[in-house]
């Protein structure tokens, strides 16, 4: 008797190590899930290893190499790859670090407007009536608000800041959260596994987070992707508008902004910052896609 408990005990274990395996395998046989990660650990082990990788201070200014055109434009600039801005800064060693301006404002203003958003789709949708209606009249007053002029009007009042710009966004990109969570719990709500857990008296932090959350995460990966992308989009928009992150940080939108003046004389100024952007924008969203597909068809 205690080595079929044991035996069952050692399946039940087992299970989740197994299912782990199988997602990784359906993962990289997905073209998509393949190509779009490398390119998100690409930027994010740039991001991190920022001071190891730039070969100079993106900071120091050297007003006699200002404009030094790329490597292609002038094989005899062997010392700045990309040319120099400006104020003769290296532009290559603040393309670098312009990646983790905007890596830590996708995940953080992501991960705060997800904690926010979640909590109330999943209270909306599971207990209805009265509370559904109070938190569905916010969601649709904050879907009626236009997103860039809020996060304009807050800033401006507030001050341009790294910090302000991710509390702003945050904020405010809660609402795809909270709309398809509510109608993700009002779908799950009448799976049987929710009807056992009330049954057994779970208790509503478990129904929540445990029986409910982990069922309906197929979608919200999707949306938290699409929700990176426009903050990254948002967070480039501000600073170009000169009410986002300041200067002399690297963030790609605040080097779009420096350069247009230049870009006419200097295109490489432009093109190679919002590249930057296009690229990580693109890997996020195409992440989205492939999750989608691997997490489709969950329990139940």
């Amino acid at each position: 008797m205690t080595s079929q408990a044991s035996v069952s005990t050692v399946e039940v274990a087992e299970e989740p190590i197994v299912k782990r395996l199988g997602f990784w395998q359906k993962a990289l046989a997905h073209r998509t899930f393949v190509f779009s990660g490398i390119i998100l650990l690409a930027i994010t082990l740039v991001a991190i290893f920022a001071p190891l990788i730039a070969p100079f201070d993106p900071y120091f200014q050297d007003i006699a190499s200002r404009l030094k055109p790329p490597f292609w434009h002038d094989t005899t600039v062997a010392e700045h790859l990309l040319g120099t801005d400006q104020l003769g800064r290296d532009y290559l060693s603040r393309l670098i670090y312009g990646a983790r301006i905007s890596m830590a404002i996708a995940v953080a203003a992501t991960l705060m407007s997800a904690i926010i958003g979640i909590t109330l789709g999943l209270v909306a949708g599971y207990f209805g009536g009265w509370i559904d209606t109070a938190i569905s009249t916010v969601i649709t007053t904050r879907l009626s608000m236009p997103i860039i002029l809020i996060a304009l009007a807050v800033v401006a009042i507030v001050g341009p800041s790294l910090t302000v710009v991710i509390v702003v966004l945050g904020l405010l990109l809660w609402d795809q959260f909270a709309v398809v969570t509510r109608v993700a719990t009002q779908q799950v709500c009448a799976r049987d596994y929710v009807t056992a857990a009330r049954v057994l008296g779970s208790s509503l932090p478990h129904i929540l987070f445990k029986e409910i959350l982990p069922n309906i995460r197929a979608p919200l990966m999707v949306v938290a992707t699409v929700e990176m992308a426009q903050a990254v989009l948002l967070e480039a928009a501000l600073s170009f508008l000169g009410l986002g992150v300041q200067a002399p940080l690297p963030s790609w939108g605040l080097m779009l902004s420096e350069a247009k003046t230049s870009m006419f004389f200097s295109p490489w100024l432009i093109v190679l910052p919002g590249s930057c952007l296009f690229v990580l924008a693109l890997a996020i969203n195409l992440m989205g896609d492939a999750m989608r597909d691997l997490t489709a068809g969950g329990r139940g």
